[in-house]
């Protein structure tokens, strides 16, 4: 029957494989001993000396872990921590004061990366002082050192462990990785020419644009695409003045001066234009029409001078 200490590190080993991480990978050396593990941790980014470096270390758990905190020693020379030499920090096992039961291995060395390698060390247990050129040589030897237990170099390691989080649809966004690195850039160069691309066809349209606005409304309907030329079909519309309104060509209507009877009779005949003649009876009845309006008026006439 296995300890709650294995049960707790081998779901904390199985959750780092299942949800990687692409700062660091941890591991236990063998399957024999689930209590002593190696790590491989990226270094903080920059401004940071240790932007660039890829630094190995080892992780021994006590046997009532989580309940104790682990110890972590360096076996990279950093400028930053002492090789192979337990480091004093507060989720480190000289200081279970401070240490939770709910922390664990990604818990700590993301702590670790993020904010104790960027301090200073101040006097710490396993801590040294270095300038930042010193630090920036040991990050850049980091990258090829080799663990003798493990095998490979530390850039070996950390490549096979971005290709695994490259299959969890992890993005590796490390500044030492092949993704800024190479496939970052070209990706960044592809965006700048397609920006200049865009830039282009933009200063065009810009150039092309009327600079004058029509003294009337153009309605939707009078714009329409200008036939291909020569050169090819054109982008930019051209604007067809709008047809002159049915309303203007629309007389206004002469004031009526003749008595009632001539308006009515000039309206019947304005009318009677408008239709097709198909018939002689048409024209005699207008004739007849006309000429009893003609007598009813003369007859209104001489009442008048009479009186």
């Amino acid at each position: 029957m296995t300890s709650p200490s294995t049960r707790r590190l081998l779901k904390e080993s199985t959750d780092i494989h299942k949800n990687p991480s692409p700062y660091f990978t941890a591991s236990p050396i063998s399957d024999s001993n689930l209590h002593d593990w190696h790590f491989t941790l990226t270094g903080p980014p920059s401004p940071t000396p240790y932007a660039n470096g890829l630094y190995h270390g080892r992780i021994t758990f006590p046997p009532t872990y989580p309940l104790r905190p682990p110890s972590f020693r360096f076996l990279t020379p950093s400028g930053r921590f002492e090789v192979n030499r337990e480091i004093c920090l507060s989720i480190s096992g000289h200081h279970e004061e401070t240490w939770q039961p709910a922390w664990g291995v990604r818990t700590a060395l993301l702590a670790i990366r993020s904010e104790i390698m960027g301090a200073e060390s101040k006097g710490q247990v396993g801590g040294m002082e270095g300038s930042e050129a010193v630090r920036r040589e040991f990050a850049r030897e980091s990258r090829g050192w080799v663990c003798r237990e493990c095998g490979g170099s530390n850039e070996e390691v950390m490549r096979g462990w971005w290709e695994v989080c490259r299959e969890r649809g992890v993005e590796v966004d490390f500044e030492g990785s092949e993704v800024v690195g190479g496939e970052k850039e070209e990706k960044k160069e592809m965006d700048d020419e397609e920006g200049g691309e865009k830039d282009d066809g933009q200063t065009e349209v810009a150039v092309d644009k009327p600079s004058t606005t029509p003294a009337t409304p153009v309605s939707a309907s009078a714009v329409s695409p200008v036939p291909p030329g020569p050169s090819g079909p054109s982008s930019t519309p051209a604007v067809v003045p709008p047809a002159p309104s049915t309303q203007s060509n629309i007389r206004p209507r002469p004031t009526p001066t003749s008595p009632a009877p001539v308006a009515m009779a000039a309206r019947t005949a304005a009318a009677t234009q408008s239709e097709p003649a198909n018939s002689p009876w048409l024209d005699r009845a207008i004739i007849g029409i006309v000429f009893a309006l003609i007598i009813l008026i003369t007859k209104r006439t001489v009442n008048v001078d009479d009186l």
